[in-house]
């Protein structure tokens, strides 16, 4: 029998993750979770990280947010580190992990305030391992600073409706083609600190701007195999998100509900 260099699963649970699309319906929020705009389920990314990382292996998310990776890092038993520029996220993200952490002999979960385009600096900064894996749910391009009815909602109920007014912040990019490019640099900028054969996973989500649709996960996808190899996709859908009459008796507008789970895998440059 070949041995698992991968991960500790068993044959049954390896070819169910293989599964190119799945339903995942994230549980409420908990208040401080709701007040970031666009967090992502613990619960998924833990089978990510099983899947992708054996126990006590290095698993990093450059956007930290309020810290689902790292939870989820928690829960399997794996070293999470998350990098978030925003200091009131990161600050709910350690609050998090302190209270999962209490009394607890699980790995260290290492939240750092910061920018991750500075991450040379970062990483020698605090002595950090190479990478195992990565997986992150970068901004939806400039999706967050358009109006419409999922915003105005949050904004009534005195949620953001975007990560911050700070010029670092991805989320604040306006220019789309900029935006692309600036994604996928980051990731170059990451490339040295990530192992050969490591995994990463970025989340991302094609949407509409006025009367175009914006197809974010695939022109990153053009641009990001120019330097690391494209090994999948999975597609993730939600089945249980509100539908609203975008277009209703004048222009087919489609509600998106799955964001496109992009699988790439750091090789050796040729």
């Amino acid at each position: 029998m070949r041995e698992n260099k991968l991960n500790d699963l068993e044959a049954k649970d390896w070819m169910k993750f293989t599964k190119t699309w799945f339903v995942h319906n994230p549980p409420p929020r908990k208040k401080a979770e709701v007040l970031h705009p666009a967090k992502y389920p613990e619960s998924m990314i833990e089978e990510f990280i099983r899947f992708f990382t054996k126990e006590n292996q290095v698993v990093f998310d450059p956007f930290l947010g309020t810290g689902s990776t790292l939870v989820a890092c928690h829960n399997s038993k794996r070293r999470g580190i998350g990098i978030e520029l925003q200091e009131k996220y990161s600050q709910i993200a350690k609050d998090r992990i302190q209270k999962l952490t209490k009394n607890d002999q699980n790995p260290i979960q290492t939240v750092i305030l910061g920018d991750s385009f500075d991450v040379k600096n970062i990483w020698n900064q605090h002595k950090l391992d190479q990478i195992d894996f990565l997986i992150c749910s970068p901004p939806y391009g400039p999706m967050l600073n358009k109006q419409g009815l999922v915003q105005n909602k949050r904004a009534e109920q005195g949620l953001d409706t975007k990560y911050s007014e700070d010029v670092n912040d991805f989320g604040n990019i306006t220019n789309y083609n900029q935006f692309v490019t600036k994604l996928v640099d980051l990731f170059k900028e990451m490339k040295e600190f990530i192992k050969v054969g490591a995994y990463l996973v970025i989340i991302l989500q094609n949407y509409r701007e006025g009367p175009e649709f914006k197809t974010l996960a695939w022109d990153f996808s053009s641009e990001m195999k120019k330097h690391y190899l494209m090994t999948g996709c999975k597609i993730w859908c939600q089945d249980n998100k509100t539908i609203y009459p975008y277009g209703y008796r004048y222009s087919f507008v489609p509600n998106v509900h799955h964001h496109y789970c992009l699988i790439f895998r750091n090789e050796v440059e040729k």
